[in-house]
This record gives structure tokens, sequence and C-alpha cells, in this order.
């Protein structure tokens, strides 16, 4: 199995409807996985209400004290460009003070698809919903990712698979696939997704794997400017 080559691909195989995401508009979709009904709540501000700090209407701000805080964020396939603050800003609880501020983001290599790191957090928790956060003035703020965990406890898991390799079939589940970008194109503003289950659990797991694309190939700069991933563990 080969990495589908573009998101835009993505987006026509997608079960999702193509949307147009206003500025303080929650929009909510709905994957259906085995025994799991997973809802994606998306929100987007845009001019003055993006601010440094990241007040959705619906999505919870980012928190300094989740699960993800104190987990080991490693990476699997792909490169960080090298401007951007690395794996390290998904969790470090800073957050940009700008639409533009490389230093306060994780994003990959100009001109490349993406990437997939791993979050592991060193023993199976009860996740409760995950949340991440992005912050441009154009293409590089709309998310497209997919997300998959594991217990790793499958006789077949493996930690690190490559981008060749489909995470379902050696031991990871897909939890959920994000698309935030708009049939206009004007991706530019304050993104954020929640990723949350009806039943208050996404399930127990130690480890999610993130597999990030970048989202358009028209010039060398597709890849998001990821400010913050939070993994809130249920109470």
């Amino acid at each position: 199995m080969s990495r589908e080559p573009h998101p835009k691909a993505l987006r026509a195989k997608s079960n999702y409807h193509s949307v147009s995401v206003k500025a303080a508009l929650a929009i909510v979709l709905f994957s259906f996985a085995a025994h799991a009904q997973v809802t994606i709540t998306l929100d987007r501000n845009t001019g003055a209400a993006a601010t440094p700090a990241f007040r959705f209407a619906r999505v919870p701000s980012p928190a300094k004290d989740d699960a993800a805080s104190t987990a080991k964020v490693e990476l699997i396939a792909g490169t960080v460009e090298r401007g951007s603050a690395g794996l390290a800003a998904l969790t470090d609880g800073r957050l940009p003070g700008n639409e533009d501020e490389p230093e306060a983001n994780l994003f990959f290599r100009g001109d490349s698809w993406g990437g997939r790191f791993r979050i592991d957090f060193g023993a199976v928790i009860d996740i409760g919903e995950v949340h991440s956060y992005s912050w441009h003035s154009d293409t590089r703020a709309p998310q497209v990712y997919r997300v998959y965990a594991s217990d790793g406890t499958d006789p077949n898991f493996n930690p690190m698979p490559g981008v060749k390799v489909d995470p379902t079939t050696c031991g990871w589940r897909e939890v959920a696939f994000v698309d935030t970008r708009t049939q206009e194109g004007d991706g530019g503003g304050q993104y954020g997704v929640s990723i949350t289950d009806k039943t208050g659990s996404l399930g127990r797991y130690r480890y999610l794997l993130f597999d990030v694309y970048e989202t358009e190939s028209d010039d060398p700069w597709g890849n998001t400017f990821y400010s913050e991933i939070d993994v809130v563990a249920k109470k």
C-alpha cells in the first residue's frame, strides 16, 4: 500500500462534504468507526477574532497540562523544516503570538508531502478528546491529517510504519480524517479541531499516530503551521 499522493485526491475520496468554514463558525462532522461514533468539530477564526488566546466558538482553547504535555513525540517519516520549532512545539504549551511565527510552530519541509509523527504516552490511557490548532495567513493554516491509535499489544504492531505502510495493517486503528480546507481556497486564519466520541472515550491507547498532508502543491508552501496538539484523558 502506498501513501495517497496528495490531499486533493483525499478530498475526493473522503466521506466528508466540502464545506465553507467562516469566521467563528463551528462545523460538526461525523466519522463512523468500529464500535465508535467519532465527532469532529471544526472552528475557524479570521481577522480580529484570531488572537494568541486561540479562543473558538466550540473548540476548547489549548491547554498546558493535558496528557500530551508529558508525552514523547517522535518523527516517523518526512522532514521537519529547519526554520520551524520542531516537534516540541506540538506539546510545549507555547502558542504563537501572530499568524506568521515559524519558531512557534511545527511544519514540514517546503515542497514536500508532509510527514508522520507518533505521540507516546508511556502507558495506556483512556483518551477522551484530541484537539489540534494551527495559524497562518495563507494555505499553511488549514489542517489535513489522519490520526491513528494503538495500545501496542497487537502481535503485528509496528510502532513506526513508513509512508508505504498502511497503519491499519500493523496494529493501528484509524480514529479520524480531518480536512479543514474550504472550497473557496481562502485558507488563511486560525483553526481549531476537536475529535471526540459520543461515549466520552475515543478508546484506551498508548500511542497516537498523525499522518499529516500538505494542503496544496501549487507552490512549495503548502505545509501547515501546527501550533499545538492537546490530548485530554477521560475523567
